[in-house]
């Protein structure tokens, strides 16, 4: 494999930074940190350019905040200058080589790549071959962000990058925040920009092995969450259990505990198999369903919005339930929304 050299340079260049800055600010324009920087826009960029040039640049104290949808979770967040504009800059250089890295079957944090991208994968392949989908291989990793190994991380980054100040520069990224169980050395922060291709690239050449090595058919991986169809319930619990010893071996990264193998229901009305609980759906072979969670979330969210003392526009209603249904409309949920309907300020329809 070809590793690439000389991006350091178009990575500090007065020109990407000012369009990671244009870039990182997207959707920001008001916050405080954005305008704080843009009282001293030009002399900020060149000061940033100059640390970088120079090799002195360092990451600046996070400050945390918890999310408690879909889970409980601490995000880290860092300064929008001089971070989230050098993360922007890192990424408008390496983001073609490292997507480049990726499988086919590798989603999520990648251009075109989204939930409803490997969504409307796994219908296809349910849809297109029942036999060979007849069992699923569901499984995650446990606590996969803060057990990312450091030493793991750099190693795979050395596997298409030569450039030694670039190197460096993620390395201090990387160590900027330790919060290890145990040790240092280990996990790198929910929220940081770089985080999110961070750890798509730990568990890349993992893709590469399922694929090309086993030889895996129908895989699926969203982040750290892994579906593999397969027509043989035996395979799949050897397949796990090699997967098991690779992440071990390689990536000392442990499978959570709730893994599973089972036979994939004709629908929710089968009681010979389950339902695929994977991406905020729950695939069947026949039907695609909304996951529970989704839909109590939808109602409690339409629910609030009819009750408000000053009544909502359209506008912003649909706004306000837009990324609920992404998910429903594109699941069959007909009878769910008709339902909701009675209860809704403005119809939800499924008509376009």
């Amino acid at each position: 494999m070809k590793r690439k050299g000389n991006l350091y340079d178009q990575i500090i260049s007065l020109e990407n930074l000012n369009l990671a800055d244009s870039k990182a600010r997207k959707g920001k324009a008001f916050s405080y940190g954005v305008r704080l920087h843009d009282r001293n826009r030009e002399e900020n960029i060149r000061a940033l350019h100059e640390q970088l040039k120079a090799g002195t640049y360092k990451t600046s104290e996070y400050s945390t905040f918890k999310i408690y949808e879909p889970k409980e979770r601490e995000i880290y967040r860092l300064p929008y200058y001089p971070d989230r504009i050098v993360h922007h800059a890192i990424m408008n250089v390496l983001e073609p080589i490292w997507v480049s890295i990726f499988t086919a079957d590798t989603y999520s944090c990648i251009k075109g790549r989204g939930i409803q991208a490997a969504a409307d994968k796994v219908r296809h392949v349910l849809d297109k071959d029942k036999d060979g989908c007849r069992y699923c291989l569901k499984l995650d990793i446990r606590k996969f962000y803060p057990t990312i190994d450091h030493a793991v991380l750099k190693q795979i980054l050395r596997r298409k990058l030569k450039d030694t100040r670039l190197l460096k520069l993620l390395d201090e990224i990387i160590d900027s925040v330790n919060f290890g169980e145990t040790e240092r050395g280990v996990g790198i922060p929910i929220g940081n920009y770089l985080s999110q291709f961070f750890a798509n690239l730990v568990l890349a050449y993992f893709d590469h092995w399922a694929k090309e090595v086993k030889r895996v058919k129908y895989y699926f991986r969203y982040a750290d969450d892994i579906v593999v169809l397969h027509s043989d319930k035996k395979y799949l619990h050897s397949l796990l259990a090699e997967i098991e010893a690779y992440l071990s071996d390689f990536l000392k990264l442990e499978v959570k505990g709730n893994k599973q193998v089972f036979p994939v229901a004709r629908d929710r009305r089968d009681r010979n198999g389950r339902g695929i609980d994977f991406l905020g759906y729950v695939f069947y072979h026949n039907e695609t369903r909304l996951r529970k969670r989704i839909k109590q979330n939808l109602c409690r969210k339409v629910a609030k919005l009819r009750k408000r003392k000053t009544p909502i526009s359209e506008a912003d209603f649909k706004q306000a339930v837009a990324a609920w249904w992404g998910w429903a409309k594109h699941s069959d949920s007909s009878y769910f929304i008709d339902k909701l309907n009675k209860i809704s300020p403005y119809e939800i329809s499924f008509r376009h």
